[in-house]
């Protein structure tokens, strides 16, 4: 079986279900992800202001209100409804077109990780104007009294960037968000489609949510393993004031330098909950809708 469950579905059945799961997981996991991003953007410092996904979790709360850890989530939607949908909605069609309509059997790993690679490059090449929009607003700091926020909104805050910064801006750190996402998004389908096909092959597992929860996790522990590095890079870019970094290489050598090799994985903890709570969600609703629609 080539999972997920009912991978025949027409394109835009199959595009719904990956949109409508998407967001689910997205709302469930925003503030993990709040966490994660305010963790890469913190300086290297003795005494760390945030410290470990729960610690990050509390002080924002208690600094910055419950709120505070839902900041980006219009944006998050916005994201989910275009990326989710064309990456893990597009994922079986273009895995099918690479091996060709007359295979028969299993589709080779390699193939699955063009497939991933593919889609997710393709969808964050649309969807990044929501990705920038997401990652200002989580890095926005408490407001003091009487002052504006920078962005007072999702929606105005495309029209202040492509008004005051260009409409190029929106697609600010394309490059690192294309890299990341597409080795993200093969990490995450072509291994949680080569787990699952291995425990229904065991005879261990039945394909049902225990076998969707098992393959979920996986897929976000490999998932960050692989995409970290670019994940923090990408959060630096999109947080940080305009100039500050000239590129992509740029803003990996002054990470370096300024932080050392261990700042590509800064996060980590808070990274894998985030992804593991967000595959783990995303891919049971995914196999559920799935099944409605069929």
């Amino acid at each position: 079986m080539s999972p997920p469950s009912n991978s025949n579905l027409p394109l835009h059945k199959t595009f719904f279900a990956s949109a409508v799961a998407a967001c689910t997981a997205e709302i469930i996991s925003i503030p993990l992800d709040t966490a994660k991003v305010t963790l890469q953007l913190q300086p290297k410092s003795a005494t760390p202001h945030y410290k470990g996904l729960i610690g990050t979790t509390l002080t924002l709360a208690r600094e910055q209100g419950v709120k505070s850890l839902y900041k980006g989530l219009g944006p998050g939607l916005q994201r989910q409804v275009l990326f989710g949908g064309l990456r893990i909605g597009m994922y079986d069609p273009v895995k099918s077109l690479f091996v060709g309509k007359d295979h028969v059997g299993e589709v080779g790993l390699l193939t699955k990780i063009a497939a991933g690679m593919t889609t997710g490059a393709l969808g964050i090449a649309v969807a990044n104007p929501t990705d920038l929009v997401k990652v200002r607003m989580q890095a926005e700091k408490k407001l003091a009294p009487g002052q504006k926020p920078r962005y007072p909104g999702a929606f105005a805050a495309y029209g202040i960037i492509a008004r005051t910064e260009g409409v190029r801006a929106l697609w600010t750190g394309l490059g690192p968000n294309m890299a990341r996402n597409a080795i993200v998004n093969a990490a995450e389908l072509a291994s949680y489609d080569q787990i699952k096909e291995k425990l229904l092959a065991s005879g261990l597992f039945k394909d049902n949510v225990y076998c969707h929860i098992a393959s979920g996790l996986g897929a976000g522990f490999f998932a960050v393993c692989v995409g970290s590095p670019v994940d923090v890079v990408k959060s630096r870019m999109m947080g940080a004031a305009p100039g500050m970094y000239s590129g992509v290489l740029d803003t990996f050598v002054k990470t370096f330098k300024t932080d050392g090799p261990l700042a590509f994985y800064n996060g980590f903890g808070p990274n894998f909950a985030r992804l593991g709570t967000w595959n783990v969600v995303m891919f049971l609703t995914l196999e559920q809708v799935k099944l409605l629609l069929a």
